[in-house]
């Protein structure tokens, strides 16, 4: 120690002062690279984790509700034939309906030629809230951003 002392001390007053600088920054990037860097690395990673958490619990909150009200709510029984009442509710969506035969065993197979996917989804999703099962679908792709579905449809009761 005392050799380093000794060459420090005859090193001019510039030199010293550079050298106590560098020495400084030297200190300075250490803390930085070693100490501060990891510590924002691992909190930010832990608000990511964080926020990602959040979010699963309030999707599964949401699929919970939707589950309870699922189990407290009734099915209606239909007011017509599955027929009738799928007719209705095709006209009432929107969607032109190319063919619906009645199927031997209760169910019905209906065609659409051009209706849009999203709105086609969701208006099965109420039909299978309300009751009326999609046995079967195929959906295809017009090429003009519709599809074209056959479907076949049971009631829930049947």
């Amino acid at each position: 120690m005392s050799g380093l002392r000794r060459w420090f001390e005859g090193r001019s007053r510039r030199e010293q002062r550079m050298l106590l600088a560098m020495l400084a920054l030297l200190f300075v990037t250490i803390v930085w690279g070693l100490i501060l860097r990891p510590l924002g690395d691992a909190l930010s990673s832990a608000r990511e984790r964080h926020a990602a958490a959040v979010i699963r619990l309030g999707e599964t909150a949401d699929r919970i509700d939707a589950l309870r009200i699922a189990r407290g709510r009734r099915v209606q029984p239909l007011s017509g034939t599955l027929a009738d009442t799928v007719r209705l509710r095709a006209e009432e969506a929107g969607f032109p309906l190319a063919s619906l035969d009645p199927d031997a065993n209760g169910a019905v197979r209906v065609a659409i030629q051009s209706a849009r996917g999203a709105a086609l989804t969701a208006w099965l999703a109420r039909l299978e809230r309300n009751g009326i099962l999609v046995e079967s679908a195929t959906l295809t792709d017009n090429g003009d951003r519709t599809v074209a579905a056959r479907l076949v449809l049971r009631s829930r009761a049947a």
